[in-house]
This record gives C-alpha cells, structure tokens and sequence, in this order.
C-alpha cells in the first residue's frame, strides 16, 4: 500500500507589521478614524520639526577645525559666497561660488597641489557634519595614509553646496577632492553625512561626474565601511584618472585591496 504524500509546507503567512524590524520608513502606523493614531503622528512631527532644526541649525566652523586638527591635518576654513543661511537656502548658486576673500585666500595658499584635498562642508544639515566628521575622518586618514596618498589642506567651508568642491580642489591644485557634506534631512535621519569624490576637480562638473558615498549615520552606513568605500574609489579614481559614472563601486569585490 503507497503512503500517503506529506503535505507541501506552507510558508508562514508574515504581516506589514514585520517590516518595522528592518526597516526605519513609515509602514503599517495604522489608523485612528479617517486618520493615524496619535503616536504615529506625533512621532512625524517630532521627526519633521527634527528635520527643519537640521537644516538651520548654525555651522560651528571653528569647532570642527580644532577637532580635525588634532588629527594632523592642515585646515583652511572658506566659505562660499551665501553670507547667510536665508541666502544659503534661496540662492543654490551662492552655495556652489567662493567668496571672494575665500578664493584669494586659497589662491595665496602655500599648498604646491597634492593627490587629495578634502573639504568637510555643512551642506543641508550641520548637526551632520558635528556628529560625523571627525570620527569618518579618524577612520579614512589611516586608510589613504596607507595607500601613501598624497593629502592636502583639509578645507571647512561654510554655506557650502557640494560643488564648491569643484572650485576649491582647482585653487588647491588636487588631482581629486573628497567632500563630506551634511546632506538633506529626511523624517528618519536628520543627522546623515555623503561623500562626494571628483578627480580633476574645477568649476563646471557636473553631478555625473563625482562618486558618492551616502547615508553615513548612526542607522546607516558605519565609518569605518564608508572609509573603506571612499578609500577605494579614490585608490581606483587615481590610477583610472577618472571618477562619476565611468567608475563603479565594486569594493565589495575587492575587499582584500585595503585591508
């Protein structure tokens, strides 16, 4: 007599709810009525209000110069051409030019050109730059000290937008320049650093032409992996003369190169 078939496994049915384990986006907050609960809309609220406090939130220039100083870096500070932060968030342009005094002080710098300059940035969220910086920084210098990269004047620049990168790596004479940059908020991370790497950095660059590294957070990306992922492209940017979508990240493939 045949035995009877087992019965085929049926996967486990899993609800909405679930994805709140792996991920910090608004899913399955439910309803009140016509509406969210309470709880859900007061957590959006507070993450909102944190948002907007990011983005105009003060740029304490000097602080992270003296902390990025005591790594061994020579430090600039610069600012762009937005005296202001109304003028910052109004006129993009502004963000993107150095003032004047900024591209003389610069153009009178001691610096001969060097592989790589880096400019650390507020961007869209200071309170980025203040609680991620310095400690990105603590992991990325071994790192290129290690590839004996060539490292120039650490720049902090003021009312910056990612493109006076461009200007400024030119005036430096860098072969690349590496900014880190607050960038824009969002509801569940106000606080978020990007990276943006350029090889022959000069005014006019377009966004195609840069490498970047993002989302680098107490909830995202962790130092010590986005030092390795910057270090790589500026290993492979370099030795390619290129960098944008002409260079891929493939440092997941090649994990043994840096360690």
């Amino acid at each position: 007599m045949d035995k009877p078939t087992a019965a085929p496994s049926v996967p486990k049915l899993r609800s909405l709810l679930d994805l709140r384990d792996l991920t910090p986006a608004r899913v399955g907050l439910g309803r009140s009525g016509s509406g969210l609960p309470t709880s859900a809309l007061l957590s959006f609220t507070l993450d909102h209000a944190r948002a907007r406090d990011a983005v105009h939130a003060p740029f304490d220039a000097a602080a992270i110069a003296s902390a990025i100083a005591t790594l061994g870096c020579d430090v600039i500070q610069i600012a762009s051409e937005a005296k202001t932060r109304a003028d910052y968030l109004r006129r993009p342009d502004f963000g993107r030019k150095l003032s004047g005094a900024s591209q003389a002080q610069l153009a009178a710098s001691s610096f001969a050109g060097c592989e790589v300059a880096i400019m650390v940035a507020d961007g869209l969220s200071a309170a980025a730059v203040d609680a991620h910086a310095t400690s990105l920084m603590r992991n990325l210098l071994p790192r290129l000290a290690s590839m004996r990269v060539g490292l120039g004047p650490v720049l902090v620049a003021t009312n910056a937008r990612v493109a006076l990168g461009d200007e400024a790596g030119q005036l430096c004479r860098a072969q690349m320049i590496i900014v880190l940059i607050g960038e824009r908020p969002g509801l569940s991370a106000p606080d978020s650093l990007g990276a943006y790497i350029t090889f022959e950095p000069k005014s006019g660059r377009s966004d195609a032409e840069r490498n970047c590294v993002s989302n680098i957070h107490r909830a995202g990306l962790g130092y010590d992996e986005a030092a390795f992922k910057i270090a790589w492209l500026v290993k492979e940017g370099l030795a390619r003369k290129l960098s944008g979508v002409a260079l891929k990240d493939e440092s997941g493939d090649s994990a043994n190169l840096l360690k």
